[in-house]
């Protein structure tokens, strides 16, 4: 089945010890598309500015992904600046220019709308909302969000919980969401809001799903040489609902292939800077590498 994605497309400088990379092609709903164009088709959500080149459309367009939803903008396309040190668990960030994106307000086509798949990506909870309140058809809405959202939109992110299907969240937003320092209690917390996914990242240890009858943890993919970590989230994420509207249904064993699916997807996004390492890559890499990991756990 489609699946739609709303969120960031942005121009990323990145630094990390490995080099560095100047106004790349980056952004949520970049990073998710990819991942998730391995496995099924891909409907992007976005605004992007005057700045923004036809090359980085059409790259997307290539890569079979329907960009008839990414509205131009007269302002410039969202940027943003960071840098990587140490373990490289965490960016710090050096700059942020919101541009276009700053007012940002998607607006769905009745075709978009009856998408069965969505994914609304790191946004003001009320953004996010919006695609809701348009959706038709919807058969599983899951959401990102992040630590900004947690303290400066609390009420707001909990509406948005009320009203969407799933969350994907770092294990550091889980904790200071719920107050829970477990990430079992943490995701139970989370489904009281009336959610039948919970999906907490842990970085290197892997991920833990939760629904109201079942829990799955899957480890990391242990990733030789980590160049890049910026868009892993977001790959995660794209690996994980693309297999989902592949499958057409959510039970432990599509939630168990989907979380591995994700893993493998996310392992490849870090080994290069940018969409760089995906570039080179066909669906036959990520079901070697998907084979190699289930053969591992």
């Amino acid at each position: 089945m489609s699946l739609l994605v709303a969120g960031s497309i942005a121009f990323d400088t990145i630094e990390t010890p490995f080099g560095k990379r100047a106004r790349i092609l980056g952004g949520a709903a970049v990073h998710f598309s990819f991942s998730a164009s391995y496995l099924t088709s891909v409907i992007a959500i976005g605004i992007i500015g005057r700045d923004f080149p036809k090359a980085n459309i059409d790259l997307l367009t290539k890569r079979g992904i329907d960009t008839s939803g990414i509205v131009h903008a007269k302002d410039d396309t969202f940027n943003w600046s960071g840098r990587y040190v140490g373990d490289m668990n965490e960016a710090e960030t050096v700059e942020v220019n919101l541009n276009s994106f700053g007012t940002f307000k998607p607006k769905l086509s009745p075709t978009h709308a009856a998408t069965p798949y969505i994914f609304l990506g790191n946004s003001h909870p009320l953004t996010q909302l919006s695609v809701v309140e348009q959706a038709t058809s919807p058969k599983l809405i899951v959401a990102d969000t992040m630590n900004l959202w947690i303290t400066s939109a609390r009420k707001d992110l909990e509406k948005l919980l009320s009203r969407i299907d799933g969350v994907v969240m770092n294990d550091g937003e889980a904790r200071m969401l719920t107050g829970e320092h477990s990430l079992v209690r943490a995701a139970r917390a989370l489904l009281k809001h009336g959610l039948k996914l919970v999906i907490i990242k842990k970085g290197e240890h892997g991920a833990l799903a939760m629904t109201p009858d079942y829990t799955i943890v899957v480890p990391a993919y242990p990733t030789e040489a980590v160049v890049d970590p910026t868009g892993a989230g977001d790959s995660f994420a794209g690996g994980v609902m693309g297999y989902l509207a592949l499958a057409g249904e959510l039970n432990p064993g599509t939630l168990r292939k989907a979380l591995r699916y994700g893993t493998v997807t996310a392992s490849f996004q870090v080994e290069d800077f940018g969409l760089e390492r995906h570039l080179s890559l066909g669906r036959a890499d990520i079901e070697q590498r998907l084979i190699h990991f289930e053969a591992m756990t």
